[in-house]
Order: structure tokens, then C-alpha cells, then sequence
């Protein structure tokens, strides 16, 4: 065997590790070089070469990088709040998501007026990920074209109806799409054709259904029209009626053109361990875990702001200043994964594609996120069997490490993997 060439990127070879691939944990080596997940027979057996860089994983999991296709904030930044610091905010939130395992999120912007709308999109741009933080993927904008009678903890009098213009209308209120990926939508103020829907999603912007009064036929005709997500499932929506199961009916209809994607809040707060079971049993492969997180995630309890409102947190819960209101979630996504494990009773496969598969999924970025498959960008998580985060990569590069047991393994490859010597080191040392 002989080693690759000077210049040429190292070659990495991860192994005793389980690798989350095909819906199963199988046990067989990573290979990753220049960011890429790739196929070792291409360079073991046809180049004849061996890795740069040998990493024991002592029989860590792993699994691709965490996707949040929810998320307004976290460690004291919310996104919809201050556009003059929101750059600077998005910094401090994809840096901090790492220690969680995110490698990529939607930054989500809740219910403002116009003017903050325009501003704040102006500063939200789709950013590659590295040591710098979480990859961008586009934002995701949650309303102002919700039902103000299932507000949640929107401001209602900064809602609005969707016109006979349809999309343009849409579009000439946030001012660009550019860097949008997903609009939430009431069906219901959409008309009768929801021709701003079709039109959405014509334009690469995933359509999701929240915020809703919708019944299940209004429900079945937006995913008709191309909707493919559903926003926090069981949340700020009619609840599931024996005689017209709303909403959550989509989970098992017959009259939409394919299966739809539903995010779940797994906080333990938002959804009854009971609800999340009839949900993922009835529709395991639509299950999308998002953590709905707020500026409080990281902080201590205590008032924080989410937008132009106030929240309380208090033993895990946030709710809008003198109310029982949700004002969203301050788990992380390590932590929604774990407690749907364990409220769902489901398996650690699928706990994780809830976060990595599906996610992709919806974006339509199953080609290179969301995946261990060869060619795939080498966003990774190790995890152990508790499903605590020991490190994580972007790129095939180590990005942030859980300090008990994997510092010193670690800082050796990323030494290793800048030098020019083969190297073995252990993540567990």
C-alpha cells in the first residue's frame, strides 16, 4: 500500500464504529477525504493507497449531522427580533448548535410586520458550515399567513391574508425568497384554488401547513397542491376529531399525491408521550424532530424575549409573560431525540433519521445531507448508546468535541490531519 500523493487531501478512515446507513446500524469503516463520504474500494483496491489518518471510534455511533428545520434562536439570540445584530446572532447560534450535533438548520423568523421581515432577510443568506458553525440551509418563515385563531404565541394584529395575487403577493411582502426554504401557511386564507401554493413550491420553497383551522379536506387539497410539511404537529391546530381528524389526518391519508412530512416537538412538553406514539406508529417515515427552540436555549430560567413578545422559563417550559401559553422549546436537538427514544418507544435508527434522513427529505437534499452514502458531504455526529454527543464534524473536520475523554484524541487529528505522517488515534482517549 502506498500513501497518497503531497498536496492531494488526506485521506481519513474511521473505524470500530456503527455506521447509521440503510436504515441500520451496520459495522463497517467510514472513509472521508475532502469533505466527502467515499466508497474505499475506489482507493483501497483501485488506487492502492492507504489512509492519511486511522481513528478508532472504540464502537461510537455514527451518524450523519443533525438537520433543525425549525429553530428561532437560541443562547440569547432570537432571530426575529433585532436585524441591525442578526448576522452577528446567527454566528453566535451556529457555533453554539455544534456541541448539539446540528450541522445545519433552517433559521426560523416568526410572525413580524413587513418592515422586519425585509430587514431581517436581508441579513439570512445560505452559509456553508465549518469550525465556524452550522450550515445554513435558508430560512424558514413561520407566518404572517397563519389563522389568528390558531395563533399560538404569534401577535395576532401582525397577521395577514393571502389576496387573489397569490405567491407575488407573498413575495413582494418578505421582499426576497432568495434564501427562503420553507413558508408556513394556513390553507385556509390560500382561496379555494391555493394557487399560491402550486406557485410556491414551483419556485423551490417548501410549503408547510400550520398555524391552522384547517379540516382534513382543505388539508388534503394543499398537499394536492404541492404542500409536503406539516408544522409542529398536534400544535396550533384543531385537535384530531373522531368525525374530521383535521390536520393530523395527512398522517394517513389516501388522497394526497405522496406521504407527508410532519415536524414534532419531542420536549416532552409540547406533545403527550401518548400523542407522539399514535403518531410515529401511524407514520414512522414522515416524522421530522424539530426543537422549535427559543433564545432561551443554553440560559438560565428567567424572562427572555422571542420577537416582539416576552416569555417566562421555568423548569423546562416557556410560555408567553402571564399566560400558559407555548412560546416554544429550550431543548436542543440531542436532547428531542433522546426523549422521543424513550416516549416513543422506537428504535435508535429511527430516533436519528427523524433527524438526519427526513429532514433531508424535505429539502430534497437526500443527495448530500441527511445520509452516510458515498459522495455525501461528510457531516458527522458520534454519539454513544445513551445517545449523549461526543464530537462533531463538518466536512469531515472535527468541529467541536465533548471535553470528558475526547480532547486529547481529537487535538491529535486535527494534528494528524494537517500533518504529512500517517497517524492512529482513538476517539476515547
Amino acid at each position: 500500500m502506498k500513501r497518497r500523493h503531497e498536496g492531494e487531501p488526506k485521506l481519513c478512515q474511521f473505524k470500530n464504529c456503527r455506521l447509521l446507513r440503510d436504515s441500520k446500524l451496520i459495522e463497517e469503516d467510514l472513509w472521508v477525504t475532502d469533505g466527502k463520504i467515499i466508497d474505499p474500494r475506489n482507493v483501497f483496491w483501485g488506487e492502492q493507497v492507504r489512509a492519511d489518518v486511522q481513528i478508532d471510534c472504540n464502537n461510537l455511533i455514527i451518524s450523519p449531522g443533525f438537520i433543525d428545520l425549525q429553530i428561532n434562536g437560541g443562547f440569547g439570540v432570537d432571530f426575529s427580533s433585532d436585524p441591525e445584530k442578526l448576522e452577528e446572532g446567527l454566528r453566535t447560534v451556529s457555533k453554539g448548535l455544534l456541541q448539539h450535533g446540528v450541522t445545519s438548520y433552517c433559521p426560523t423568523i416568526v410572525t413580524s410586520s413587513q418592515a422586519s421581515y425585509n430587514e431581517i432577510l436581508k441579513k439570512i443568506k445560505r452559509t456553508p458550515g465549518g469550525a465556524h458553525g452550522a450550515e445554513i440551509l435558508g430560512a424558514h418563515l413561520e407566518g404572517p399567513f397563519i389563522n389568528p385563531e390558531m395563533k399560538g404565541a404569534h401577535k395576532e394584529h401582525l397577521m395577514r391574508q393571502i389576496s387573489t395575487k397569490g405567491a407575488q403577493e407573498i413575495e413582494d411582502f418578505y421582499g426576497s425568497l432568495d434564501h427562503v426554504s420553507i413558508i408556513t401557511i394556513a390553507p385556509e386564507l390560500a382561496g379555494d384554488s391555493m394557487e399560491s401554493i402550486q406557485q410556491l413550491v414551483k419556485s423551490n420553497i417548501v410549503v408547510s401547513i400550520g398555524h391552522s383551522a384547517a379540516n382534513l379536506s382543505i388539508a388534503e387539497k394543499a398537499a394536492n397542491k404541492g404542500a409536503s410539511f406539516i408544522t409542529h404537529l398536534f400544535n396550533a391546530m384543531l385537535p384530531f376529531h373522531h368525525r374530521d381528524p383535521g390536520i393530523v389526518g395527512l398522517l394517513t391519508s389516501y388522497d394526497i399525491p405522496k406521504p407527508i412530512f410532519y415536524g414534532l416537538i419531542a420536549d416532552g412538553i409540547h406533545t403527550h408521550p401518548t400523542a407522539t406514539r399514535i403518531a410515529h406508529r401511524s407514520h414512522p417515515n414522515g416524522l421530522v424532530l424539530v426543537t422549535d427552540a427559543i433564545a432561551a436555549l443554553g440560559l438560565s430560567p428567567g424572562l427572555h424575549k422571542l420577537g416582539p413578545m416576552q416569555v417566562e422559563i421555568n423548569h423546562e417550559k416557556a410560555t408567553l409573560k402571564g399566560t400558559n401559553t407555548l412560546a416554544g422549546s429550550i431543548a436542543s436537538m440531542d436532547v428531542c431525540i433522546q426523549r422521543f427514544r424513550k416516549m416513543s418507544g422506537c428504535s435508535t435508527v429511527e430516533a436519528l433519521e427523524g433527524a438526519t434522513l427526513h429532514p433531508a427529505q424535505v429539502l430534497g437534499i437526500k443527495h448530500k445531507k441527511g445520509t452516510l452514502n458515498y459522495e455525501s458531504d461528510a457531516d458527522l455526529v458520534f454519539l454513544d448508546e445513551d445517545l449523549n454527543v461526543h464530537a462533531t464534524f463538518i466536512a469531515g473536520e472535527p468541529v467541536w468535541l465533548r471535553k470528558e475523554g475526547l480532547v486529547t484524541g481529537v487535538m491529535q487529528l486535527k494534528y494528524s490531519m494537517i500533518g504529512s505522517k500517517s497517524k492512529r488515534v482513538s476517539l476515547m482517549e
